[in-house]
This record gives C-alpha cells, structure tokens and sequence, in this order.
C-alpha cells in the first residue's frame, strides 16, 4: 500500500510511539494524579513530559499553557465556545473545517454573528479583508492555519498581528501543520492554537491539545474530577487542572509525546525539505498530464504536503476508488468535511482527489502515483 492520506492521519507512525504506548499499557497504566503511588506518579510524569516535549517544539517556557484534548475538534470547540457568547461577533474564513465552522453555526442559530472572509481560488486569505470586517463587538478571529483541501497556508503572522492591533483573541486551527511547519508560539501574535496528536505530530489517534496564552482568561469548557482540590465542589482554577476533566488518556499521551521526540529528532527543517521535493516532483508532472486540474498556489513556499486534483469531470471519489482498488494507493476524495473551501475553489459538486504525503513517502512512491494517474487519465 502506498499511503496517501496524511493529512487524515499519519502513517505509518514510528516504532517509538508504539513503544510508548504499549510500554505504558504495560508497565504504568494508572491514573494520574489520582494517587500517591509509583505507578500513578510515573504516569503523571509522562504527562509532564509531553508537554514539555510541546513547549521544545513551540518554543514555550511554561508547559501548562497547553491543555491535553481528545483531538483538534475538541480543541477548537473548547477555544470557540469559551471564548464568544451568542452576543457577539465572529470573524473567519471560506477555507475552514467543518471544526470550526460546525461550533461557529451552532453559535449562529443561537444570535452569534458571524462574518466569512471570502478567500481566493487558491484557497489563499488578503489579511486587510479581516481588519475591514472588524466589529464593536468582535470577540475572536480564528482561522486554519493551512488548508486541508489544497494545502494553502495562510499568512497568520498578519492576521495576528490585526487582531492584537484591536485587542481580539486569534485562533489558530494548526490541524495540518502542527509537527510539519515550524511554528513559534513566543513570537507569532497568536492566543490559541488547537492541533491534533495524530497528524503531523505523530501520535496515536485520540490525542490533541489547545496552547492558551497565559494573559487569556478562558473558561473551563467542562467541569470534573481532576485530582486536585478534591475538597471543592468548584472546578480548579490551576492550569491545567482547569481544563482537564476526568481520566486522561495516558496511552496517547505517552505516544504523542514519543512522536514529538521524533519530529526533534528528525528536525522540521529536513521534514519541509523532504516533503517539497515530493511536492515539486508532483506539481511538475502533473502539469504535462492531459486533463488534470491542480488546486491550490502552484508556489511550493505557500502549500503544505496536500495536493488535491480532479480529472476532468470525473466523480473524484470514484477516481479515488480507482487508485485503491486497482493501484493500492490510498487517497481521499470527496469534499474533505470542507464544503466552503470547497465552494471556494469550486469544487462543491465534485469534490476533489487528495494525495497527502509526509516525512515517510518516497519519490518512488510519487513517480507511482503520476503513472496511476496518467493511466486512470486516459481511461
């Protein structure tokens, strides 16, 4: 199998984050801090050490400004809706998840205003449409901080600093460029980031977090058990006790925090080479295959490891099926939970075929992918 699909979710994953889980699952899975005991203490020590493992990658000194998550979308529900209230104004964009549009349009039904910033065909944002779109009562600006359908990255250094200018919280949905794009979380204008544990940070899947600026008063999404103050009946105010309720998922901590190891290791530097040599590999033959259209800025520098086509007008997800069934290459077609980005580079009906390549990929493996697609072309 050639995968394909990273930008679902990362595979294969190294062999020391399985390590990390199963070397939990069998020598420390308790709870922890829920007891005094070596077992729960040790697991409490791989939580600290996974976020210490964040605060090396982000570049952040104090590792309880991120909040362990069952993924990006509990993350982006937790920043959204703590953060607004159905009185006020939200800005965003057409090239968002459904993550972040879902809870903002829930929001809506309830009195929230809301404002899309119509992007560019190629999926790229102009930062002065959001300063224009600026309302009284604009409470939070949140954004992707690259697209899932054509791997656009958007200008956040920009958008955050327009944000900062009106005092607006900014929201970073980092789901396809966490662990891929070097991101410094002490510098850039941002006050929070929701990312998954399972894509570019190559953890385990039910993993992910949520990075709050320490000046950002955020209320707690949910109310629990936290092993501390066990006394009140109120939820605590300490980080991360605050926003982390209930049983934490030790097993994927432990993975995630292995994975970030991984990605220091390898460094991001060599992973953003690696992965545009791939890109430019498949831009440039794609180009000379008749009928088939490329999403997306031809601009290597502006896109992440996502390449969406369409061949002609044919069902995307039948070609998808295609080079499953017949190529043992696995894509995803169809409209990515992404339907304004969809709308956006017009796409709607049709959907699009997306190859998602990562660090683990190979130019043999592109140059298969190129002759499964020529062959499905002349089909």
């Amino acid at each position: 199998m050639i995968y394909m699909d990273n930008a679902a979710t990362t595979w294969p994953k190294p062999q020391r984050v399985i390590k990390a889980v199963t070397g939990c699952m069998e020598r420390y899975g308790a709870n922890p801090g829920r007891s005094g005991h070596k077992m729960s203490v040790q697991a409490g020590m791989i939580l600290l050490y996974t976020r210490e493992m964040l605060c090396e990658l982000f570049n952040i000194r104090d590792p309880f400004q991120f909040v362990f998550t069952c993924n990006c979308t509990d993350s982006l529900n937790m920043a959204i809706k703590g953060s607004v209230t159905p009185a006020d104004h939200v800005i965003t964009s057409s090239m968002e998840h459904n993550a972040v549009i879902r809870p903002l349009k829930e929001m809506e039904k309830q009195g929230l205003k809301l404002t899309i910033i119509k992007c560019s065909p190629d999926g790229d944002i102009d930062p002065d449409d959001i300063r224009k779109a600026v309302q009284t009562n604009t409470r939070l600006i949140v954004t992707t901080h690259a697209s899932n359908v054509t791997g656009t990255i958007l200008p956040i250094e920009e958008i955050g600093r327009i944000a900062r200018s009106f005092g607006i919280p900014y929201l970073v949905d980092a789901a396809q460029t966490a662990g891929v794009l070097s991101i410094d979380l002490h510098s850039l204008p941002v006050d929070m980031m929701a990312f998954p544990g399972h894509k570019g940070l190559m953890g385990p899947q039910g993993t992910g977090g949520l990075y709050i600026h320490p000046d950002l008063d955020l209320p707690s999404f949910r109310q629990g058990g936290t092993g501390s103050q066990s006394e009140s009946l109120y939820q605590p105010d300490l980080l991360p006790d605050k926003y982390e309720s209930g049983t934490m998922n030790t097993p994927g901590i432990a993975g995630l925090g292995a994975g970030i190891r991984e990605i220091l290791r390898v460094e991001q530097l060599k992973i953003q080479a690696h992965e545009k040599r791939l890109g430019k590999l498949f831009l440039e033959a794609l180009s000379h295959i008749k009928g088939v259209k490329v999403y997306g800025p031809s601009d290597l520098s502006r896109r992440t490891g996502i390449i969406s086509i369409n061949l002609e007008n044919r069902d995307s997800a039948e070609v998808a099926n295609l080079l499953d069934e017949r190529y043992d290459i696995a894509v995803r077609g169809g409209l990515h939970c992404s339907p304004l980005a969809h709308g956006t580079i017009g796409t709607l009906n049709q959907g699009t075929v997306r190859f998602s390549y990562s660090i683990y990929n190979h130019l043999d493996e592109v140059k298969s992918c190129i002759k499964a697609i020529e062959e499905i072309s002349r089909c």
